[in-house]
C-alpha cells in the first residue's frame, strides 16, 4: 500500500492552484474540471499529488464540508492490493461505503468513511487515478519547469480528540494493516501530547496519530479550531532539504522560527554527523535535524533526519507542511536511510509551535 493523492477541500480551488504553482513550486495538471456542483484542479511536484475541491454551490459535497470544518484535508487516497477484500473489512469495523467500486479497464476504486470527517479513497490499478473523473482534460504544456522537487510523501499526520487514541489506532490498524512503530510523550512547562506512528509493512505509508495531554494543548487547540479530528500536516519528501528550503523562503513561504539555543545545544552534542559548513547552513534556514547515537566507527556517519516546518497555510492554526530529508548513514557497517522520527525533533516541532500558539494568546 502507498499514498496515491491527498485531496483538499477549499473555497477556491483556482486560487489556491496558482497558490501551490507559485509558493511550493508545483505545476497545474489540466484546466479543472466541474463536476457534481464541485471544481476540482489538480497540481503535481514530482511524485506528489494533491486535488483541490471547492463548492460551485450548496449542494457540493465540499460546501458542506466546509459548513463543519476550515479548509484542509478531505481525503487521503492509497492505492491497495485487493479493493474488495479491503472494502469489506472496512465495513465489518464500522466504515462506511461512500463511493461503490467504480471500475476502468485498468482501474477501480471506492471511498470508506475513516475518523472523524476524513476519508479513504482506495485505488486498484495502475494509470492516473484523475484520468478517471470524467472530462478531464490533462494538459501540462503550460507549466513552467520547477527548481524543486518532492519525492514523495513521507507521512501524513491525524489529530484526534482526547480519549480516542487508542479508538483510532486500533482501527487503522484493523482496517489498513498499519502497524504500530514509535510512542511518543511529549510534556513541557506548558502544554502536552501523546502520539502513536503507524507504519504499514510496505514502510510506504507513515501514518502518526496525535491526541491531546492536557487542556491547553496545541493538539487540543487544533481540535478546537478545526472544529474536530482531521490532517494536522503532511511530510513533504526532498533529497535536499536546504536547498529546497531557500528557494521556498524566497517565494515567502513561512515557516516556524528556531530559537538559537537550539543550535547551540546541538553543535553540543558528540558525533554530529554533519560538517561545520552544513551546520551553518542549517542554522541559517532554521532546520532541524536529529540522529540516533550508536556505537558506530567514528569514521561512519549516522543516518540523519533533517526537518522543518511551515506556518499553518489556511490562516487558521490548522494544517501546516512539513519538508522532510533522510540522509543514509551507516549502523553497524550497513547503509540505511535515516528511519522514525527522532524525539529531539518531535520536541523541537512541538516547542515550536507552542511558542505560536502562546503569541496567538498573547495577542
Amino acid at each position: 500500500m502507498k499514498i496515491d493523492h491527498i485531496h483538499f477541500y477549499v473555497e477556491d480551488a483556482a486560487l489556491w492552484r496558482n497558490w501551490f504553482v507559485r509558493q511550493m513550486g508545483f505545476q497545474a495538471v489540466g484546466n479543472g474540471v466541474w463536476q457534481n456542483h464541485t471544481l476540482i484542479e489538480v497540481v503535481k511536484n514530482g511524485a506528489v499529488c494533491f486535488f483541490l475541491s471547492s463548492p460551485l454551490s450548496p449542494e457540493s459535497p465540499v460546501a458542506q464540508f466546509l459548513r463543519s470544518h476550515p479548509p484542509g484535508v478531505a481525503d487521503v487516497a492509497f492505492r491497495v492490493q485487493n479493493l474488495e477484500k479491503l472494502i469489506a473489512k472496512a465495513i465489518s469495523y464500522g466504515a462506511k461505503l461512500l463511493q461503490p467500486i467504480i471500475q476502468q479497464p485498468q482501474l477501480k476504486w471506492s471511498k470508506i468513511s475513516a475518523w472523524g470527517n476524513l476519508t479513504h479513497t482506495l485505488i486498484e490499478g495502475k494509470g492516473n487515478w484523475e484520468l478517471g473523473i470524467e472530462n478531464w482534460h490533462k494538459n501540462d504544456s503550460s507549466n513552467p519547469p520547477t527548481p524543486v522537487t518532492f519525492t514523495g510523501i513521507d507521512h501524513v499526520v491525524l489529530n484526534v480528540a482526547a480519549g480516542e487514541l487508542e479508538s483510532a489506532v486500533n482501527w487503522y490498524e484493523k482496517v489498513l494493516e498499519l502497524q504500530r512503530q514509535q510512542t511518543f510523550a511529549i510534556q513541557t512547562e506548558w502544554s502536552a501530547l501523546h502520539s502513536q506512528v503507524l507504519v504499514h509493512p510496505s514502510k510506504l505509508v507513515q501514518f502518526p496519530i496525535n491526541q491531546p495531554a492536557s487542556a491547553n494543548s496545541q493538539i487540543q487547540e487544533f481540535l478546537d479550531f478545526n472544529q474536530g479530528s482531521g490532517i494536522q500536516h503532511i511530510a513533504l519528501q526532498t533529497s535536499n532539504l536546504i536547498e529546497t528550503t531557500k528557494f521556498l523562503k524566497n517565494t515567502n513561504l513561512k515557516f516556524l522560527e528556531v530559537p538559537q539555543n537550539y543550535y547551540n545545544e546541538l553543535q553540543k552534542r558528540q558525533n554530529v554527523p554533519l560538517t561545520e559548513i552544513e551546520l551553518q547552513q542549517i542554522k541559517a534556514q532554521q532546520i532541524l535535524v536529529d540522529w540516533q547515537q550508536h556505537n558506530n566507527n567514528q569514521s561512519e556517519a549516522s543516518p540523519l533526519l533533517l526537518q522543518i516546518f511551515t506556518q499553518p497555510i489556511f490562516g487558521k492554526p490548522t494544517f501546516f507542511f512539513e519538508l522532510i530529508e533522510r540522509r543514509f548513514g551507516y549502523i553497524k557497517g550497513e547503509k540505511i536511510p535515516a528511519q522514525g522520527f527522532g524525539e529531539g525533533n518531535f520536541r523541537a516541532l512541538f516547542q515550536a509551535i507552542e511558542r505560536e500558539q502562546i503569541k496567538r494568546r498573547q495577542s
